[in-house]
Protein backbone atom coordinates (compact mmCIF):
# COMPACT_ATOMS: atom_id res chain seq x y z
CA UNK A 1 0.00 0.00 0.00
CA UNK A 2 1.12 3.54 -0.54
CA UNK A 3 2.74 5.38 1.98
CA UNK A 4 0.86 8.60 1.91
CA UNK A 5 3.37 10.79 3.18
CA UNK A 6 5.88 10.63 0.32
CA UNK A 7 8.40 8.47 2.25
CA UNK A 8 10.30 5.34 1.11
CA UNK A 9 8.85 2.10 2.35
CA UNK A 10 10.78 0.47 4.55
CA UNK A 11 13.37 -1.13 1.85
CA UNK A 12 14.29 2.53 0.70
CA UNK A 13 12.15 2.07 -2.64
CA UNK A 14 9.52 4.84 -3.72
CA UNK A 15 5.51 3.88 -3.98
CA UNK A 16 4.98 2.36 -7.52
CA UNK A 17 2.47 3.14 -10.00
CA UNK A 18 0.35 -0.05 -9.23
CA UNK A 19 0.09 1.19 -5.93
CA UNK A 20 -1.18 4.65 -6.89
CA UNK A 21 -3.45 2.62 -9.77
CA UNK A 22 -4.93 0.92 -6.78
CA UNK A 23 -5.61 3.62 -4.28
CA UNK A 24 -6.94 5.65 -7.43
CA UNK A 25 -9.75 2.45 -8.08
CA UNK A 26 -10.28 2.47 -4.32
CA UNK A 27 -10.85 6.66 -4.30
CA UNK A 28 -13.52 6.44 -7.28
CA UNK A 29 -15.18 3.21 -5.61
CA UNK A 30 -15.32 5.78 -1.92
CA UNK A 31 -16.80 8.28 -4.36
CA UNK A 32 -19.48 6.17 -6.04
CA UNK A 33 -20.01 4.96 -2.77
CA UNK A 34 -20.73 8.19 -1.28
CA UNK A 35 -22.72 9.56 -4.15
CA UNK A 36 -25.03 6.92 -3.77
CA UNK A 37 -25.21 7.22 -0.13
CA UNK A 38 -26.32 10.63 -0.67
CA UNK A 39 -28.93 10.27 -2.85
CA UNK A 40 -30.27 7.68 -0.43
CA UNK A 41 -30.11 10.17 2.18
CA UNK A 42 -32.00 12.82 0.25
CA UNK A 43 -34.47 10.11 -0.79
CA UNK A 44 -35.37 9.15 2.82
CA UNK A 45 -35.70 13.12 4.33
CA UNK A 46 -37.36 13.64 1.43
CA UNK A 47 -39.88 10.89 2.22
CA UNK A 48 -40.30 12.02 5.71
CA UNK A 49 -41.22 15.84 5.44
CA UNK A 50 -44.34 16.70 5.37
CA UNK A 51 -46.12 17.07 2.00
CA UNK A 52 -47.06 20.66 1.84
CA UNK A 53 -50.67 19.41 0.70
CA UNK A 54 -51.01 18.67 4.55
CA UNK A 55 -50.53 21.99 5.09
CA UNK A 56 -52.83 23.25 2.94
CA UNK A 57 -55.89 20.49 4.05
CA UNK A 58 -55.26 21.71 7.68
CA UNK A 59 -56.10 24.92 6.76
CA UNK A 60 -59.38 23.90 4.61
CA UNK A 61 -60.10 21.72 7.44
CA UNK A 62 -60.09 25.18 10.08
CA UNK A 63 -61.41 27.09 7.21
CA UNK A 64 -64.43 24.72 6.69
CA UNK A 65 -64.82 24.66 10.38
CA UNK A 66 -64.94 28.58 10.93
CA UNK A 67 -67.62 28.49 8.17
CA UNK A 68 -70.06 26.46 9.93
CA UNK A 69 -69.80 27.25 13.63
CA UNK A 70 -69.72 31.03 12.53
CA UNK A 71 -73.27 30.64 11.12
CA UNK A 72 -74.40 28.40 14.25
CA UNK A 73 -73.01 31.11 16.66
CA UNK A 74 -74.45 34.18 14.67
CA UNK A 75 -77.85 32.10 14.88
CA UNK A 76 -77.83 31.87 18.32
CA UNK A 77 -76.65 35.20 19.04
CA UNK A 78 -79.52 36.98 16.56
CA UNK A 79 -81.86 34.56 18.10
CA UNK A 80 -81.02 35.29 21.98
CA UNK A 81 -81.01 39.00 20.84
CA UNK A 82 -85.37 38.18 19.53
CA UNK A 83 -85.75 36.60 22.78
CA UNK A 84 -84.61 39.44 24.86
CA UNK A 85 -86.20 42.50 22.92
CA UNK A 86 -89.86 40.49 22.13
CA UNK A 87 -90.01 38.05 25.06
CA UNK A 88 -90.62 35.57 23.09
CA UNK A 89 -88.20 32.83 25.00
CA UNK A 90 -87.67 30.28 23.73
CA UNK A 91 -88.83 30.21 20.30
CA UNK A 92 -86.67 33.13 19.21
CA UNK A 93 -83.29 30.86 20.09
CA UNK A 94 -84.43 27.88 18.26
CA UNK A 95 -85.77 29.04 15.14
CA UNK A 96 -82.91 31.13 14.84
CA UNK A 97 -80.45 28.36 15.33
CA UNK A 98 -82.34 26.23 12.62
CA UNK A 99 -81.93 29.19 10.47
CA UNK A 100 -78.19 29.75 11.73
CA UNK A 101 -77.25 25.77 11.14
CA UNK A 102 -79.08 26.33 7.72
CA UNK A 103 -76.74 28.94 7.12
CA UNK A 104 -73.69 27.52 8.18
CA UNK A 105 -74.50 24.35 6.05
CA UNK A 106 -74.47 26.64 2.77
CA UNK A 107 -71.19 28.11 3.36
CA UNK A 108 -70.05 25.50 4.36
CA UNK A 109 -71.08 24.39 0.57
CA UNK A 110 -70.00 27.35 -0.59
CA UNK A 111 -66.32 27.23 0.57
CA UNK A 112 -65.64 23.39 -0.29
CA UNK A 113 -66.80 24.11 -3.79
CA UNK A 114 -69.95 21.71 -3.77
CA UNK A 115 -72.31 24.73 -4.36
CA UNK A 116 -72.33 27.64 -6.68
CA UNK A 117 -71.08 30.70 -4.67
CA UNK A 118 -73.77 33.61 -4.30
CA UNK A 119 -73.86 35.69 -7.55
CA UNK A 120 -74.60 39.22 -7.51
CA UNK A 121 -76.12 40.65 -10.97
CA UNK A 122 -75.00 44.69 -11.24
CA UNK A 123 -76.61 45.19 -14.41
CA UNK A 124 -80.38 44.34 -12.40
CA UNK A 125 -80.75 47.69 -10.95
Amino acid sequence: MADPTGRPDQEGAKSTSSDEADLSARLKSLDARLGKATADRRENTQSRTRAPSDSTALGQAFRLSAEFVSGVAAGGIVGWLVDKLFGSSPWGLIVCLILGFCAGMLNLMRAAGVVKPARYDDDKQ
